[in-house]
């Protein structure tokens, strides 16, 4: 079975460097070969492609844009009546993707309207996201990118996402293209519905990337709490998967010493300092 490949979220790690572009030399000198980089916009793309270049970083994930976040926005996929302000977006994140030599574009659902009741919007709502995934997927193909769709839980993080859960994995069905796939985060999928094994085996097949954290700190994968992940690095590993493990949580102190869980993984797997 092969080793998973891990990649760092630099909007949750080596915040203890200012910029973006250390951070990912960072990454680099800690071992990681991949990062995440979620909101790469406010960088010049060739100085970001640049510094990871340098770092021997492969940049593996990017969002959407979130829209104004002090105005509640967090990404326009399924949200009434912005459907050119979606595929504006869009086009800048394929932009960026194609300069950062980044594969996939997670794209944001977006939240209920405010004052709206969730069940009195949700069927519209679907509509929109699937007309705006269908779009996505024909502009997505011609740059051989994969669009990802991820949910996130409503009990502890985002009460007003579109996407809560895994199970409203359907949407990807319905739109019926293969460059959309699920990114399934662990510490989400716990908080919404538990049964990791199952949900992991049966979302396997539509899983594109996968993100980890404990719960409920959204710490370190060896700091307490309910998540058993050696046991899931081996169903994974059973699994044969194959896409990136994105390191999206909260240290609770300096970074790389709480890579200690990183390192011993790699150590079990033979690989000195990184997964090649």
């Amino acid at each position: 079975m092969a080793p998973l490949r891990f990649a760092a979220n630099l909007d949750w790690l080596f915040l203890e460097l200012p910029a973006l572009p250390e951070r990912l030399e960072a990454a680099g000198r800690a071992g990681f070969r991949a990062a995440e980089v979620p909101g790469p916009f406010a960088w010049d793309p060739a100085l970001l492609r640049g510094a990871a270049d340098r770092a021997g970083v492969g940049l593996v994930l990017i969002n959407t844009p979130p829209g104004d976040q002090d105005k509640g926005e967090k990404g326009f996929g399924a949200v009434p009546g912005c459907q050119a302000k979606f595929r504006e977006d869009l086009a800048l994140a394929v932009k960026y993707a194609k300069a950062l030599g980044c594969p996939r574009i997670h794209i944001m659902a977006g939240r209920v309207p405010a004052g709206a009741e969730r069940a009195a919007v949700a069927v519209e709502m679907e509509a929109t996201f699937i007309e705006n995934l269908r779009h996505a997927a024909d502009i997505l193909v011609q740059e051989d990118m994969v669009g990802l769709l991820e949910p996130m839980n409503s009990r502890v993080t985002d009460p007003h996402y579109f996407l809560t859960t895994p199970h409203q994995a359907g949407i990807l069905e319905k739109v019926g293209r293969p460059n959309l796939q699920l990114q399934l985060d662990i510490f989400h999928c716990q908080i919404m519905d538990g049964n990791l094994t199952q949900n992991l085996e049966m979302y396997f097949p539509i899983t594109g990337h996968i993100q980890i954290g404990q719960v409920p700190g959204r710490h370190e994968p060896d700091s307490p709490g309910e998540v058993n992940f050696p046991y899931l690095f081996q169903l994974l590993e059973s699994l044969g998967y194959k896409g990136y493990v994105g390191c999206e949580y909260a240290p609770q102190g300096d970074t790389l010493e709480g890579l200690g869980w990183l390192r011993a993984y790699w150590a079990s797997q033979g690989l000195q300092q990184h997964q090649d």
